[in-house]
């Protein structure tokens, strides 16, 4: 097994974006390709290491980019600057991710018959908007994500199989948001499944996370079974 990875550019609406491809090159066929949604800090080092696991699991990892080119958010008030015309314009967020789902089943490593996505904090709900938008992918997954839908979606099929790994006592997504997400899922006909990690907060996944007062702290524990919970997923959904 031989590791390689280069960047990607592509273009929407004008902008400039680029993505973070990871394959096998021992593969002699195409992969199944599973794109990485970004936190609300821009495509990083934890996607882009998320997308390298994911090709040394067999697949094709793509830490793919919401923000254009070059961009990304330090502390609370970048952060949420970046994401802020994102959630205001969710036809917008969901053309993003499609283009860049599109983008990955274009590479010549990649099954494009076999996508999937999956995304943290803001690339979860990321993620759920592109299965929202009658995506062509065979399932989405949600690391401690957002919840709530677009206006946009009421009424709309979801074809992709959902799976959401939530910390139970994330404070920006309380019980009553699972309980909508799980309503609006089953109106729209998915194949779902959330997963509610007890004692568990916002960030989960993410070493790097300790700030209690804020709601994001890592836990060992939950990374450990939604890691496993991931690899049974897509090992389902893109056979």
């Amino acid at each position: 097994m031989s590791i390689q990875t280069r960047l990607i550019e592509y273009s929407h609406a004008g902008a400039t974006y680029e993505g973070f491809l990871a394959w096998d090159d021992s593969a002699t066929q195409p992969r199944p390709g599973v794109a990485v949604a970004h936190t609300w800090a821009g495509r990083g080092a934890f996607e882009q290491d998320k997308a390298v696991a994911l090709a040394e699991a067999g697949y094709v990892g793509f830490a793919l980019d919401m923000f254009g080119r070059g961009v990304y958010g330090e502390g609370t008030e970048e952060c949420q600057a970046l994401i802020a015309p994102l959630l205001a314009d969710r036809a917008l967020l969901q053309a993003l991710v499609n283009k860049a789902v599109s983008v990955l089943g274009e590479q010549p490593e990649v099954d494009a018959k076999r996508l999937a996505a999956m995304g943290y904090c803001f690339g979860g709900l990321t993620v759920l908007d592109l299965a929202r938008s009658g995506a062509d992918v065979r399932g989405v997954v949600s690391f401690h994500g957002l919840f709530n839908a677009p206006e946009t979606s009421t009424g709309a099929s979801i074809r992709a199989k959902v799976l959401c790994l939530h910390g139970y006592d994330d404070p920006m997504v309380p019980p009553e948001s699972v309980l909508a997400l799980a309503a609006e899922l089953t109106a729209a006909g998915a194949d779902w499944q959330i997963h509610a990690y007890g004692n568990t907060l916002h960030a989960f996944t993410n070493p790097a996370a300790n700030d209690p007062g804020f709601g994001a702290v890592y836990n060992a524990d939950a990374d450990r079974r939604s890691a496993q919970a991931l690899n049974d997923f897509l090992a389902e959904v893109l056979a």
